[in-house]
């Protein structure tokens, strides 16, 4: 694949998958903003280590996606610093690890959290995301889900909802887009 002076989003991309992915993105030629929500040196790591290894530019871009705001100001941030978006992959997640059976640990707080990052958050990222490639007249959304999504077989009754929640927000996407 010829990824050759795209530039590409990864959310959770100082995380072990994230970190991954960027390293592909690059290999192939792709402009990588690495995007992270608290390690902010493990982010410009990240970033460093991929300019330096792939020849390309590479950035480390702050960003809460369970704010609106910060979500259209991150999408905004990346399109000035490297000129466009063409691929944004929506990795980053949060999963609290509860029982199935342990319904009392399940609080509606843990559950708002995990929904919040891993379903609200790559739509968040979404929406800001889809005006620019649509104005552009291309672009790619990659939304990261996960095997939990597929059934009742994860650490946590809300992680599993959430990724089934991806997965089916992807198809959406795909016929809206």
């Amino acid at each position: 694949m010829d990824l050759n002076g795209a530039v590409a989003l990864v959310t959770g991309g100082n995380g072990g998958l994230g970190q991954r992915i960027c390293h592909a993105l690059a290999k192939e030629g792709a402009h990588v903003a690495v995007m992270y929500a608290q390690s902010r040196e493990q982010a410009e790591g990240v970033a460093r280590d991929l300019a330096s290894r792939y020849q390309i530019n590479a950035a480390a871009f702050q960003c809460d996606i369970t704010d609106g705001a910060a979500t259209e100001r991150v999408i905004g941030e990346v399109c000035r610093q490297f000129g466009r978006l063409d691929i944004l992959v929506n990795d980053a997640a949060y999963n609290q690890a509860i029982p199935f059976p342990d319904l009392d640990s399940l609080t509606m707080e843990v559950w708002d959290k995990i929904l919040d990052v891993n379903l609200t958050g790559p739509m968040r990222l979404i929406k800001a995301a889809a005006p620019v490639m649509k104005a552009q007249g291309r672009g790619r959304i990659v939304n990261i889900a996960s095997v939990a999504g597929l059934g009742p077989t994860s650490s946590s009754i809300a992680y599993a909802v959430s990724k089934a929640g991806l997965i089916h927000l992807t198809r959406c996407m795909a016929v809206a887009l």
